[in-house]
């Protein structure tokens, strides 16, 4: 059928990109991974000798290896109930670092 009433995916189902409730196991592992790899990054310019205010932050957060799952995975929102949201709900998470909550979350 054609003209303004063009049955497609966007009309018969809603929204296309559907953001899940949970993390998947494997979306996990590539966050665990993420933070490794970060991790890694940020011993090998301690290693190198230089010195920087980004370093010094950096190696006050916790490592992947300290952090609680719910730190890992999730991220303190004042909107949210309980004042937790899932880490893949937030834009750019992937290139934003999210490992330091407020005192008490």
């Amino acid at each position: 059928m054609f003209g303004p009433f063009t049955p497609s995916a966007l009309r018969q189902s809603g929204l296309l990109w559907k953001i899940p409730w949970r993390l998947s196991r494997t979306r996990k592992a590539n966050q665990r991974k993420r933070l490794k790899l970060v991790d890694s990054v940020i011993e090998a310019v301690r290693e190198s000798g230089v010195e920087c205010n980004a370093l010094t932050k950096a190696l006050e957060m916790p490592k992947e290896s300290e952090m609680l799952p719910k730190d890992k995975y999730t991220v303190f929102s004042r909107t949210s109930r309980g004042y937790r949201k899932g880490i893949h709900k937030i834009p750019k998470f992937t290139r934003i670092t999210h490992r330091v909550n407020p005192p008490g979350f």
